[in-house]
């Protein structure tokens, strides 16, 4: 099936995924994982993009952010792509490409799928049997989201402020959220949202969408209900 147009938005959430070029490894250890976060860092402030959840995997990266204008994330993807691959190259001896050439991404409903897709992201590293719990992996969200750990990396969105009046309530029901793994037909709204590049929401909210780009969406009805928190290998 062909992949639609990319569905950007200022102002809307993005899940966006990132892979190393035939699934081959993007870092080989701490020393990397610290220098991509750092110039993700730098360059969210540069091209103003907010950050709310993010895992990265040996092979891929996920993140869940805001971009303020429409071409932000390809920016962002683009400038990352000089940095870190140049760095990564130099460090580890080798040329070329490290990514597959297009980045993958799709559109949050923030009413009512963000928290769904951020824990997804959290537990990424679980599903990949990698860890017992998102606590037990240190390059993710998860310590900031659930433990007030600082970060920062991540901004909190309204949907997560959502959860309680004090941080100490938040981070309570944030871990009470990510205690049992996201639903598997939740992880499947997910993954295919993502592969396709739709808009992971409610009908409201594709059709809200369409109006705004003046094309057709794809809308997908999965993501389940975020105050009942939606209760294999990892993508």
């Amino acid at each position: 099936m062909p992949r639609l147009p990319r569905i950007l938005l200022p102002g809307v959430p993005v899940h966006h995924v990132q892979r190393g070029n035939n699934r081959g490894p993007i870092f080989v250890d701490d020393r990397d994982r610290r220098l991509y976060r750092q110039l993700l860092l730098e360059g969210c402030h540069r091209l103003e993009c907010a950050v709310h959840a993010y895992v990265l995997m040996s092979n891929h990266v996920h993140l869940l952010l805001t971009p303020t204008r429409a071409d932000a994330i390809a920016r962002l993807t683009q400038w990352m792509g000089r940095k870190y691959v140049r760095a990564y190259n130099t460090r580890h001896h080798r040329t070329g490409t490290l990514w597959e050439g297009r980045f993958r991404s799709s559109v949050i409903d923030s009413a009512r799928y963000l928290l769904n897709c951020s824990r997804y992201i959290d537990q990424n590293p679980v599903r990949a049997g990698m860890v017992p719990s998102p606590a037990a992996y240190r390059w993710s969200s998860y310590a900031r989201l659930a433990y007030g750990v600082r970060d920062d990396l991540i901004t909190e969105h309204a949907e997560y402020h959502a959860l309680g009046p004090s941080p100490v309530e938040r981070q309570a029901a944030y871990r009470a959220l990510c205690t049992p793994l996201v639903e598997p037909e939740v992880v499947g709204g997910i993954r295919v949202a993502i592969r396709r590049g739709e808009v992971l929401g409610s009908t409201a909210f594709a059709d809200e969408v369409r109006a705004r780009l003046g094309r057709p969406v794809t809308r997908l009805g999965h993501g389940g209900n975020r105050r009942r928190g939606s209760r294999g290998q990892s993508r």
